[in-house]
């Protein structure tokens, strides 16, 4: 069984170019000339640096495929968006776990959030990966991408809502300005990766970052990129920047596949030191053999998707049925080995803003069946087309057995995560898709995760054909006013308030929350943190 993520969240175009590039970087002679300079890296996926010392290569395994897009402004790529933290630099970024904001190419964050102007001044020194200095130019180029209303990228919306324009002063000062006061906007500021004009500007650079193409400011420089295989990084010297390079060479293999992964990292034989994405019941075993295996609780989740032109799930009552049927405790117990909790927000319990929503849907088969008789619904036949992702695999079985149990007869259909939603962005009929998302990769922000999931015009919506609906239609303004709201209090509670409405119609709706496991050898490693989202962040870590 597989773990890949190609994320649904990404506008539908730019998931197909990552579909239309999958593997296509195979050969060098299909690269760029910079690209291909840089793909004379090591070839093994094997290398651990031959030795001891402080010169050996830290190698890790990610669980998800490297061969999306590597765009900071539309990848939504679990290894590339984890890979380019480390190479790229925003104004701003934020700590892998509290995710609060610090200083990284600008000198300082702004002493009013809730300023409506905020300026930058650029870190003194500071150098792209071939030797080109920064400058505003470069910070003001990366920005207008994201704010063109001609280009589509997955950074927009993270941004257009409240950023008006970003304009240089001189040649090491910015300045953005905002359209209302919106201090959660600085820890967005690491979505917004800082890109080398002088690179990205030229015809077709564009679609070479899709490819791979990854040239940054960060401690780390990409030196070889071989998709479905591994991609390679090497400390750059120049760097002076908040949190150094701890190791010389990095090699990071994708295995998507469990037990390969698993097997990386594990025996005698270990060739990795460091592996995420680890399956539960494999957690003994490599505790056994002297692995620290830790997890990272957050927004990961189980989700239904309901299409609601397809009846009878435009019937609330209907939707609200299936998920008072499934048997979520057992769902934690059995599938994940007690590594998660039963939804009882959109939000997970730990996020900042998350309050209990007014409906909780707690297992009820009564209350099931008695919905369904209200809706006038019998002899129903579920067909739920699911992503194979491992995890979400071991759930669907207490799914089916819970529907079952109401007297709904129901069919699992797990496919490649790439033909789900293929066949959403082709519009196809469909009942119920299950599958997994975790908004964490940008942040956690309610704000930001409401609208990645539930914002007008937004993907997700139009998979769900709901967005016409007079209640979406409604939620949509709650949803812009709270982000227009400046008091963080009364801005708290209008969120809480309308993710209660989106508990309710439970038209695309998390089941269960869980847990993201990472394992690593701790005679080898210090440093490290496990994140709640997929991928590693090593800014911190060192040699043990």
């Amino acid at each position: 069984m597989r773990d890949d993520d190609v994320n649904p969240g990404v506008p539908a175009p730019l998931r197909r170019q990552f579909l239309k590039y999958s593997g296509a970087l195979g050969a060098a002679a299909a690269l760029t000339p910079a690209l291909a300079a840089c793909s004379a890296g090591p070839e093994s996926t094997n290398d651990t640096g031959g030795g001891g010392g402080k010169d050996r290569t830290l190698t890790a395994v990610i669980g998800y495929g490297n061969d999306g897009s590597w765009d900071p402004t539309q990848t939504a790529s679990a290894f590339a968006m984890a890979a380019n933290n480390h190479i790229y630099e925003g104004l701003l970024d934020t700590d892998p776990i509290t995710r609060e904001p610090y200083p990284a190419l600008a000198t300082a964050i702004p002493r009013d959030p809730s300023a409506t102007t905020w300026r930058f001044s650029l870190r003194p020194g500071a150098t792209f990966h071939d030797g080109t200095p920064v400058t505003a130019d470069d910070v003001v180029f990366v920005f207008d991408r994201i704010l063109d209303p001609h280009t589509q990228t997955l950074a927009k919306g993270f941004f257009a809502p409240w950023l008006d324009s970003v304009r240089k002063t001189d040649a090491r000062t910015v300045e953005l300005v905002l359209k209302f006061p919106f201090p959660d906007g600085l820890s967005r500021l690491t979505l917004a990766k800082v890109m080398p004009r002088h690179v990205f500007s030229r015809p077709g650079a564009w679609d070479d970052a899709v490819k791979g193409l990854a040239v940054g400011s960060g401690p780390y420089r990409q030196t070889a990129h071989h998709p479905k295989s591994n991609t390679t990084f090497e400390a750059f010297a120049a760097y002076n920047g908040p949190r150094r390079p701890a190791f010389h060479r990095m090699n990071w293999l994708t295995i998507v596949d469990a037990a390969p992964r698993v097997a990386k990292i594990s025996g005698t034989g270990a060739g990795a030191q460091i592996a995420d994405n680890i399956p539960y019941a494999n957690i003994p075993r490599l505790e056994q053999g002297g692995l620290k295996v830790a997890g990272g609780a957050g927004m990961n989740n189980l989700f239904l998707m309901f299409n609601t032109r397809h009846k009878p799930f435009d019937d609330v009552r209907v939707r609200q049925a299936l998920h008072y049927a499934i048997d979520t405790e057992k769902m934690v117990r059995v599938a994940l080995k007690g590594h998660g909790r039963p939804a009882s927000s959109f939000l997970n319990e730990g996020n900042p803003g998350y309050r209990r929503a007014k409906t909780v849907y707690d297992h009820d088969p009564d209350r099931a069946r008695a919905l369904l008789k209200a809706a006038g619904v019998t002899d129903l036949s579920v067909e739920i087309l699911a992503v194979n992702v491992s995890w979400i695999v071991d759930c669907l079985p207490t799914v089916k057995s819970s529907w079952d149990a109401i007297g709904v007869r129901t069919t699992l259909a797990p496919q490649e995560t790439t033909a789900v939603f293929t066949k959403m962005d082709q519009k196809q009929d469909y009942q119920v898709v299950a599958a997994a998302s975790n908004p964490n990769q940008f942040g956690r922000d309610a704000d930001l995760i409401m609208h990645y999931n539930y914002g007008p015009g937004n993907l997700w919506m139009r998979y769900t054909r709901w967005e016409g609906h007079p209640v979406a239609q409604r939620l949509f303004r709650d949803m812009d006013r709270a982000t227009r709201e400046p008091d963080p209090a009364r801005k708290k509670a209008m969120i809480q308030d309308y993710v209660d409405v989106v508990a309710e119609q439970a038209v695309l709706y998390p089941v269960v929350h869980n847990e993201l496991m990472t394992a690593w050898d701790p005679r080898q490693l210090s440093g490290i943190r496990a994140q709640p989202y997929p991928g590693l962040n090593l800014l911190q870590a060192k040699w043990a």
